[in-house]
């Protein structure tokens, strides 16, 4: 997406003026607005969000203010798209910063996921038992044609339950656009990653794969992951093991394979806050997600020592792309009646993609 440079006048605000106006324009706008926060904000923005959480979380926290005329949401375009998609036409959502994008969700495209599925028709049969299944970081146009094809969306929590049903009702899962997120789910259920998944890579004819593949495959996992979580490795884990001598190792289920089998605990952003939170006083935890989370543990649990698994920062940069002037912009915006950044989701494609999310709802719940 398009983001037209800020005015001269939000662009050279300092932090603590950004922080003053926006709080002044929060309580103009009072019951009228909600301010979502991702969890991988920086503390200058989680500061001013009335719910932080991942982007499932904060999609269904939009949901508790019916009043609210407002949403904006501070995290990434798929994640508004989401909200709009849930939320009553009367609810508008803005994204501060439209150039907040998602390099995972951009892996997979509809053009793409179409041509795959016409791929995989002409090996298995117009008739094949395939379902797709779309992670939630991925865009509400994809999300709607899983809602089309009997598919599902899933979180990182809920990936099994959601897999399990998928396995269920057709032979084969297409999973996108994260295949580390299909790999290790694939995996929790009992399947083999090196007999029974395959990897498809949108620029190769079939995928990279042969039709003798495709055919015995039950997992095909899309070539897309995370910048932030893909950077975590076994020497790290290693490393974190030999320097801090009875180490916990908490991961993302976004993480290649052998980063989750050789931690000790893995699961979604919300698994991995809450089990810090559970975890004894004095104990030692290596956490291989995004930094901006990493340090708010640490500061909101002075009494266990909990770092980043990788000693180099690693931010989710497009997230990195909500500035406090943008929110200052926005909600000034607002408080003027003028409207910027509204992300809206054309009518179809929220009526399918709302029937997958709420398919998702009804498999796991």
């Amino acid at each position: 997406m398009y983001q037209a440079p800020l005015p001269h006048e939000y662009a050279d605000l300092s932090m603590e003026e950004a922080d003053i106006r926006i709080e002044a324009a929060r309580k103009a706008l009072g019951s009228r607005l909600v301010i979502l926060g991702h969890h991988y904000q920086r503390d200058e923005i989680i500061k001013h969000s009335d719910f932080r959480g991942d982007s499932y979380k904060l999609a269904k926290d939009a949901t508790k203010r019916p009043e609210a005329e407002f949403i904006v949401f501070c995290g990434v375009h798929f994640m508004a798209e989401s909200a709009d998609i849930l939320t009553p036409d009367n609810q508008i959502v803005i994204l501060p910063n439209l150039a907040a994008g998602c390099s995972m969700a951009d892996m997979a495209n509809a053009f793409q996921v179409k041509n795959c599925w016409r791929d995989l028709e002409k090996v298995l049969g117009t008739d094949m038992s395939v379902v797709p299944v779309t992670y939630i970081n991925s865009a509400a146009n994809l999300k709607a044609f899983v809602g089309e094809h009997g598919g599902t969306v899933c979180t990182s929590t809920n990936a099994p339950t959601a897999v399990r049903w998928a396995l269920e009702q057709g032979e084969k899962v297409l999973f996108f656009p994260d295949q580390h997120l299909g790999r290790n789910t694939g995996v929790k259920l009992g399947y083999d990653a090196e007999t029974q998944m395959c990897v498809w890579d949108p620029f190769k004819p079939m995928g990279g794969n042969t039709p003798e593949q495709l055919k015995a495959a039950k997992f095909i996992l899309w070539k897309g992951h995370c910048s932030v979580h893909q950077r975590f490795t076994l020497e790290l884990v290693e490393k974190a093991r030999s320097e801090n001598p009875g180490v916990n190792i908490l991961v993302h289920p976004e993480c290649p394979l052998d980063v989750v089998e050789a931690s000790d605990f893995n699961g979604s952003t919300e698994y991995i806050i809450q089990t810090i939170e559970k975890a004894p006083a004095g104990s030692i935890w290596a956490v291989g997600t995004e930094i901006n989370l990493v340090n708010r543990l640490a500061q909101e649990h002075p009494d266990k020592t909990i770092f980043c698994l990788d000693p180099q920062i690693c931010p989710c940069s497009t997230m990195y792309r909500i500035h406090p002037s943008f929110l200052c912009w926005v909600l000034e915006g607002l408080v003027k009646g003028e409207v910027v950044n509204q992300v809206i989701v054309p009518t179809k494609i929220k009526d399918f993609a709302r029937l997958s999310l709420q398919r998702m709802l009804t498999v796991c719940a």
